[in-house]
């Protein structure tokens, strides 16, 4: 009982992962929800690393994926690759969105996005509070995650650690309108 109450506070789904390391990774299973068992559209307003203000809300009328991160992320670096793929394969018809959680500066996550050639913005949380509006979703520890979020800003499906492949990740935006 207290160890099943540990893993729902720690808001993860199994004991894979590297917990010890400061995060949890999950499965790379996708999750899909049915439009109408969607529920209210996610509302998060950030900074983005270059000092812009992005709020969720205003990216409503076609498809969002976001990308939870952290530049000391070992499987978030290596999924980067796949999500550019699915980026630069979607083009304009989404919008990406990344939310960089946990890292000890801005100048760690601005190298993590121009090494790793990422072309859309993040969010910068360092302390993961954006990460709440994901309860339900994601635990406060899912590094990486993915979203995707539908054209009215609900979630509509998801992956709790590295997306499976670039594939996956593009059926799951192409299949957010079913």
């Amino acid at each position: 009982m207290g160890l099943a109450c540990l893993l729902v506070l720690a808001g993860c789904s199994s004991l894979s992962g590297t917990g010890d390391k400061g995060y949890i990774t999950g499965e790379g299973v996708p999750t899909e929800v049915k439009a109408a068992d969607r529920g209210d559209p996610i509302e998060i307003t950030g900074t983005d690393l270059e000092g812009t203000e992005v709020d969720l809300a205003d990216l409503r009328g076609k498809p969002v994926v976001v990308n939870v991160w952290a530049s000391w992320c070992p499987p978030c670096i290596a999924e980067q690759p796949d999500l550019n793929e699915a980026h630069d394969q979607l083009g304009d018809d989404v919008t990406f969105v990344g939310l960089n959680i946990r890292d000890a500066s801005r100048e760690d996550a601005s190298a993590f996005v121009r090494t790793l050639e990422v072309d859309y913005p993040s969010i910068y949380s360092a302390d993961g509070t954006a990460l709440l509006s994901f309860a339900g979703t994601l635990g406060p520890r899912s590094i990486p995650s993915t979203v995707v979020l539908d054209a009215e800003g609900r979630i509509a499906a998801s992956v709790q650690g590295r997306i499976p492949s670039v594939l996956t990740l593009v059926d799951l935006v192409e299949g957010v309108d079913r």
